[in-house]
């Protein structure tokens, strides 16, 4: 039997490691002396340490190490890891991609006008109206009539705090006038339906977020901001894009000061 610095040297593991794997349990003495304290180990242990250091390598916590140790699946615990490590490897790649793109703006514009970043919207209810809209202009008096006729069939809706309201477009392409579009309103609950005025939940979405602060007639740009960042960040698109309206005329007199969200729904990356 070697004591722990002779059986250090022939593993070529420290003592230091030697002490943890008995203090978790993946590999005890072959024998501690009741007196001295000191604790001997084996030739036939160098066999079971390698196995440990090799899984502890391939980044298997002490756990997993521990249960396939004691019998587990080895080849199934090694797939499970296997496939997380993976997840995290797609993560860093996008964070990277997310570093180039900033890099790539140049030192002038890293934090100028837009910026993006993916964030959870969660589930709503809302209620919502589809029609067309001659001009960008009138989009207001759609919105507000929309809100109107949904209160005169359920008086006693009310909006979700903070609030949440939204335009999608629904034209597969764009078009500048006689726009379809979508505009939904969170609800604390659905209510009474009309020929015009619907209700649905939304589902919890992962979606590109990027701030957009001025007038609405210049928020295009946004968009092909937020579209041409999900393309060279590896985001597929997922649903319909979202204006989410924060500042308008309603509490900023000055169009410069609006400010608009436009949110791109995207895949979510586990099941990229």
């Amino acid at each position: 039997m070697y004591r722990i610095g002779e059986f250090s040297q022939l593993s070529k593991t420290t003592i230091k490691t030697l002490r943890y794997y008995g203090e978790v349990g993946l590999l005890n003495p072959a024998f501690v002396d009741a007196q001295s304290g000191y604790r001997y180990y084996t030739t036939e242990q160098l066999i079971p340490l390698q196995r440990i250091v090799a899984l502890r390598q391939a980044g298997l916590g002490v756990e997993e190490v521990r249960q396939i140790m004691s019998g587990a699946d080895a080849q199934d615990m090694l797939m499970r890891h296997r496939g997380q490590m993976h997840r995290e490897l797609q993560q860093i790649q996008r964070q990277l991609a997310r570093i180039d793109t900033l890099l790539k703006s140049g030192k002038e514009e890293l934090f100028m006008k837009y910026q993006a970043v993916i964030k959870q919207v969660p589930s709503y209810t809302v209620y919502y109206k589809q029609g067309l809209v001659p001009t960008p202009a009138q989009l207001e008096a759609f919105i507000l009539g929309s809100a109107q006729e949904c209160l005169a069939a359920n008086p006693g809706i009310t909006c979700v705090e903070p609030d949440y309201c939204y335009v999608s477009y629904l034209d597969p392409e764009y078009k500048p006038e006689n726009m379809l579009v979508e505009y939904g309103q969170a609800v604390n609950a659905a209510g009474t339906q009309t020929d015009t005025i619907k209700f649905k939940t939304l589902p919890a979405t992962e979606v590109i977020s990027v701030y957009h602060q001025g007038p609405y007639e210049s928020v295009g740009s946004a968009f092909a901001f937020a579209l041409n960042w999900a393309k060279d960040n590896g985001y597929r698109t997922a649903g319909l894009p979202r204006e989410r309206y924060i500042d308008g005329k309603w509490n900023q007199p000055d169009p410069e000061k609006w400010l608009t969200e436009i949110q791109i729904p995207i895949q979510s990356a586990a099941k990229i």
